[in-house]
């Protein structure tokens, strides 16, 4: 009986991941339970099992008395005589430990036992899957699709089920019983039936975390995605740095002939994916997340989180994009609120001319000279690409003016 029990203990360890120790404890308290079951009270009562042999003993623990007469109460007392035959050398006052024959128990001290060794089990068995997916919990796995509840999926994860919620669904997907996909577990609840397993396929983590599995530079972090704009099932947006010049992480993430972003759009049901390069300076990284449209210039606003674009009059509508999803996507990279206007717009728009932003005693840099350095850290017009001339009398201005030019020639 003994190695029956080693051996159906061993099973359960491996199949469930219960551990046998777990279950010693289960089988400890559920034959207390049954001595209390029987004798009505047990809290003398003592068990006792090797972990070795699954050999037990139980036994309460009686106070040593005088005589029989004296015995007040038998399940916590025993007599002089009685106790001699336990312990030759008992004393009065002493604890003597006298064994309890399990076998004597009714068939409902015996039920009981059994049902709170179960339900020992099933806690077990819960809290192994709540303690497995929890560890998941911000990552993503693989599921099949197993059947529709009301509008909700059950996603089976092997050996917990997952709810997709239609909030978390992608609107263009058609998903089936036995389709294969990848979610993403946003969050686990422990719940008395179980874990509650919540999962999403439009979370931006979800992109996040196709790219670290698939790109080897994204795992080991030389590369690094810092931020991500999804619509999901239509087009994302995600911003890359390097932490090695040598590596180019939009070339890591697109792959060898677009291999790896490839195999990501596949397992997003043909999603598009625009992946750009991340820079401090907000000016640039905004004009980076306007891709693929091109960009005349930005003048971002650090403290107002705002920003005027202007472009080629052939670029307004790509940049915009269809129903605004380009611009609204490379709002919601970069936290700026972005305007946009066509060069010829721009004209008559104040705030969107570089004029603007001098004053009339300040020199302009001539057509054609705007590049990229004219922003400063905080992605503004930087003030020192600039000589500013104070106007005293005509004579005086003029030869400052004269000097900045002839410095500039230089």
């Amino acid at each position: 009986m003994n190695k029956e029990l080693l051996e159906a203990l061993d099973a359960l360890e491996k199949e469930k991941e219960i551990s046998k120790e777990s279950i010693f404890e289960a089988i400890e308290n559920s034959l207390i339970q049954a001595c209390k079951n029987h004798f009505g009270k047990a809290d003398n009562t003592k068990v006792t099992i090797d972990r070795e042999t699954a050999d037990y003993r139980v036994y309460a623990e009686k106070t040593v008395v005088e005589s029989r007469d004296d015995v007040e109460d038998p399940v916590l007392e025993i007599a002089l005589a009685d106790a001699k035959l336990i312990k030759e050398d008992a004393q009065v006052g002493d604890i003597v430990e006298v064994d309890i024959n399990s076998k004597e128990f009714g068939r409902i001290a015996a039920t009981n036992a059994k049902n709170v060794i179960l339900q020992k089990i099933r806690e077990e068995e819960r809290a192994v899957q709540f303690n497995q997916f929890h560890e998941k919990e911000r990552d993503i796995v693989t599921g099949i699709v197993q059947r529709y509840v009301g509008r909700n999926i059950s996603i089976d994860l092997g050996k917990a089920d997952a709810l997709l919620s239609e909030n978390e669904q992608v609107k263009s997907e058609h998903l089936r019983p036995t389709d294969r996909v990848k979610v993403y577990i946003y969050e686990v609840k422990d719940t008395t039936k179980g874990p509650k397993i919540l999962v999403s396929r439009t979370h931006p983590e979800l992109v996040k975390k196709l790219f670290e599995s698939e790109v080897t530079e994204v795992r080991d972090g030389t590369v690094e995605i810092k931020a991500i704009a999804r619509e999901a099932g239509s087009r994302t947006k995600i911003a890359v740095w390097s932490n090695n010049p040598d590596v180019d992480p939009v070339g890591a993430c697109v792959g060898m002939n677009g291999s790896r972003v490839n195999a990501i759009v596949d397992e997003l049901r043909g999603e598009k994916i625009d992946i750009i390069c991340w820079d401090e300076n907000p000016g640039i990284l905004i004009e980076n997340a306007l891709s693929p449209a091109k960009v005349v210039f930005v003048i971002a606003d650090g403290d107002e989180k705002t920003a005027k674009v202007v472009v080629p009059d052939t670029q307004l509508s790509l940049a915009i994009g269809k129903e605004g999803q380009n611009a609204r996507l490379a709002a919601r990279l970069t936290g700026f609120k972005i305007d946009i206007k066509s060069e010829t717009q721009a004209k008559d728009a104040p705030g969107f001319r570089l004029e603007d932003y001098y004053d009339d005693e300040e020199e302009y840099y001539e057509e054609g000279e705007y590049d990229e350095n004219m922003y400063d850290e905080e992605g503004y017009l930087n003030p020192d690409d600039f000589e500013e001339v104070e106007v005293e009398d005509d004579t005086e201005a003029q030869e400052e003016y004269l000097e900045v030019e002839e410095d500039t020639e230089d």
